[in-house]
């Protein structure tokens, strides 16, 4: 892909040049930067936010979105090649999991490695469920019933049909990102990693986020929330919490 303009990219909601520290949000399937603002206000002074802005959203409506994990991963790298002359931890929800997981293989690779990787709401990605219907080849109103199902999307959105014109599109194209992705083995990471879930998330089981152990030789940890897919909505503060310590910790192998 062509040269990536870094000003469309990354939004510092709350920028904290002289912060020690960097975390890099990456946003869940259908979610934008702007997800992430309770998270730079929480963290502001301490730690410099930056939130990546994907295609297609926002101010970015205009331009197509990108139906591949790894072409996000890359395009976050190239991104972020200015904001590495500090310590980053990346953190991604969801689909943003999958994309922050790549990530940081590529920086790895090009011996930039991340200080750490959090994943939230996704199973490790070598656990691989049995195949059912593509979420992004459904109608209209198949796609409406899986937003519903993860519970994350205000119902007021749902109801208005000039809104949902707007995001129908994009949803469909970040599960075609999601379904279409395929683990390709390599090396494993090096830096810690923490995996975050909701209790109840359908999504994702113990199990399969205790695997994501299996990809780093760094600690690893796992923190468990009350909630859904979307447990971050009620447990903000909590999580906010256990990403800084994550950031501030040398870590453990354990899994809680």
């Amino acid at each position: 892909m062509g040269e990536v303009d870094t000003g469309k990219w990354i939004h510092r909601y709350e920028p904290a040049p002289d912060a020690p520290r960097r975390l890099v949000c990456f946003p869940h399937a259908g979610g934008a930067a702007s997800y992430f603002v309770p998270v730079a206000r929480a963290m502001a002074g301490d730690t410099d936010v930056l939130a990546v802005q994907y295609p297609g959203r926002q101010e970015r409506r205009d331009e197509p979105c990108l139906d591949s994990i790894d072409t996000l991963a890359r395009a976050a790298v190239d991104t972020l090649a200015p904001w590495l002359d500090r310590p980053v931890t990346l953190f991604g929800h969801s689909m943003g999991a999958m994309v922050a997981f790549e990530a940081a293989r590529l920086l790895e690779a090009e011996g930039r490695a991340p200080r750490g990787l959090v994943v939230s709401g996704r199973r490790a990605p070598t656990c691989v469920r049995p195949a059912r219907d593509l979420v992004h080849l459904r109608d209209d109103e198949g796609l409406m019933a899986e937003i519903r199902r993860l519970d994350g999307t205000d119902e007021r959105i749902l109801a208005d049909e000039e809104l949902l014109r707007m995001i129908l599109p994009v949803i469909r194209s970040d599960y075609r990102a999601v379904e279409g992705y395929r683990y390709r083995p390599g090396p494993l990471l090096s830096c810690p990693v923490l995996a975050l879930i909701g209790d109840t998330d359908p999504q994702v089981t113990r199990e399969e986020a205790r695997s994501w152990a299996e990809h780093t030789t760094g600690p690893f940890d796992m923190t468990v929330f009350p909630g859904g897919h979307f447990y971050l909505n009620s447990q903000a503060g909590a999580v906010i919490r256990a990403i800084a310590e994550h950031m501030s910790a040398k870590g453990s192998r354990a899994a809680c």
